[in-house]
């Protein structure tokens, strides 16, 4: 009974330091502004206590298969907290939404966390109060009982808390947006009219490929940009490449991202134009192209608004603007391909997103295949701030 005692308690002194990390992330990272912003994070904290109660009462059990179960109810536990922990992590330090409880799907591995939780310290309460002796039955249940009775209590704390605050800042208007100004009194620049490429940005893209319905490759970029200096690095897995990529043009020199993990000097004009969001806006986007450009109304992203525009491309202007489709398709011919591509101009008169989709014959990327779909979407966000690319080490 030592052993088993001295396992329970350190999978809840586990479990113990794991909440104290999300009250610890809650507490100090969530300012989105609100009146309650510390009342929030501080109602992060009982689910603590509930942790500790299982350390001071460990719920041990005689019986080998009961002391089984009480034990995966616990590592149940500790397996789903750690992913939602880390989700919130990035949440909070990317500066994302202001609300805590967004959705019953992004709530419910913190309420199966919580639920498992609280029962696992519950059967250990119940038989500290009820004593060995008591009936197993009766124990289980009011084990049960107190986890689900502090679960609710726990949770209906901290939601509340988080709702109440997100209600007073619902009409708030956002002062700080990662896509640009938010100042809803703003005019938007027409379709048409001159288009800003930001001084600097931060940019994200992703290319994925279908061939007769079948995902045929993926492509996920990430890095930044300073005037035409940029430096991204991503990964492909498709039919034709599996791995890292990576480029990178600082100060007039070119270097490109080797397959063990190293940067390989390069010439600038076989790397070409890789400044992702630049080269779109210097070829699809020409002041030609968005002459007949669709006007698809205004849009909200995180507090910015944006003119949706959009113009009809072909496959040469597409892989003219994204060089990087070349990782998908290698050299294969889209004079036949046909699609459009949407763009939002945001109130600075600056390109913050590109979504894209060209359609067209698939017989010079795959064998016996008809059709291919090729889909892109980029973000250039905190566009202006303090950037600087640093030269591949």
């Amino acid at each position: 009974m030592r052993v088993r005692t001295l396992e329970l308690r350190l999978l809840a002194l586990v479990l113990a330091a794991l909440w104290t990390t999300a009250f610890a992330v809650v507490l100090l990272g969530y300012r989105p502004g609100g009146p309650i912003d510390l009342l929030v994070g501080i109602a992060a904290a009982p689910p603590i206590a509930i942790a500790l109660a299982a350390v001071i009462w460990p719920p041990v059990a005689r019986d080998e298969r009961a002391f089984a179960a009480i034990a995966w109810l616990g590592i149940t536990s500790l397996l789903v907290l750690v992913p939602s922990i880390l989700g919130i992590l990035g949440q909070v330090d990317a500066g994302g939404a202001q609300t805590l409880v967004p959705s019953a799907e992004a709530a419910y591995p913190w309420l199966v966390a919580l639920a498992t939780t609280a029962v696992f310290a519950g059967l250990g309460v119940a038989r500290a109060v009820l004593g060995e002796s008591a009936v197993r039955r009766r124990r289980l249940v009011r084990g049960i009982a107190f986890g689900a009775s502090t679960a609710v209590l726990a949770g209906g704390l901290f939601a509340g808390a988080a709702l109440a605050n997100e209600v007073a800042l619902r009409d708030r208007t956002i002062a700080i947006s990662p896509f640009g100004p938010t100042d809803p009194a703003a005019a938007l620049p027409d379709c048409g009219t001159a288009l800003e490429i930001a001084p600097t940005a931060r940019l994200e893209m992703r290319l994925t490929a279908e061939v007769d319905g079948r995902r045929y490759g993926d492509v996920t970029l990430a890095g930044v940009r300073a005037g035409r200096d940029v430096r991204w690095t991503g990964y492909v897995a498709g039919a034709r490449q599996l791995g890292q990529v990576g480029a990178a043009m600082v100060n007039g020199r070119a270097w490109t991202l080797a397959r063990n993990g190293d940067w390989q000097s390069t010439d600038t004009s076989a790397l070409g134009d890789r400044d992702l969001d630049g080269q779109i806006a210097r070829t699809a986007l020409g002041s030609g192209n968005r002459a007949v450009a669709e006007r698809h109304g205004i849009d909200v992203f995180d507090g910015a608004r944006a003119q949706h525009c959009r113009i009809a491309v072909d496959g040469p202007t597409f892989r003219a603007a994204v060089p990087e489709v070349t990782l998908l398709v290698g050299d294969a011919d889209l004079a036949r391909f046909r699609g459009e591509l949407d763009y939002w101009v945001f109130a600075d008169g600056e390109l913050g997103r590109v979504v894209g989709r060209v359609n067209g014959d698939a017989v010079d990327i795959a064998n016996d295949a008809i059709q291919a779909t090729i889909e892109l979407r980029l973000e250039a966000t905190d566009r202006g701030s303090s950037i600087r690319v640093a030269a591949p080490g």
